[in-house]
């Protein structure tokens, strides 16, 4: 069973940085997707980045793009999202998610498996 381990978050200030760190166990065979969402207080979950494991493309969400870094280390299983200059607006449960597809999505319903989130909070 493939499961999902987030950590990293925290509180910063307005400008801080932080890096969430995801950590698969269990075996997947096919290639797949990480991605990061997000869910800010009272709004839906929406998407922020993503990364195929075997090719390491990327996709970014606008409102970070140029901001935030997704990146993956294949020989941890890790996936990262690198947040630097961090805004109120950025605040939010972050979640680390799976689709075993190996074509990158946007959709939330496409992925397969979640970590059980990591709450980012920026003040101002």
């Amino acid at each position: 069973q493939v499961q999902l381990v987030e950590s990293g978050g925290g509180l910063v200030q307005t400008g801080g940085s932080l890096r969430l760190s995801c950590t698969v166990s269990g075996r997947i065979f096919n290639d797949y997707v990480m991605a990061w969402f997000r869910q800010p207080p009272g709004k839906e979950r929406e998407f922020v980045a993503a990364i195929s494991w075997l090719a390491g493309t990327t996709d970014y969400a606008d409102s970070v793009k140029g901001r935030f870094t997704i990146s993956r280390d294949n020989a941890k299983n890790t996936v990262y999202l690198q947040m630097p200059n961090l805004k109120p607006e950025d605040t939010a449960v972050y979640y680390c998610a799976l689709d075993v597809g190996g074509r990158i999505v946007r959709t939330l319903g496409r992925y397969d498996v979640w970590g059980q989130g990591t709450q980012v909070i920026v003040s101002s």
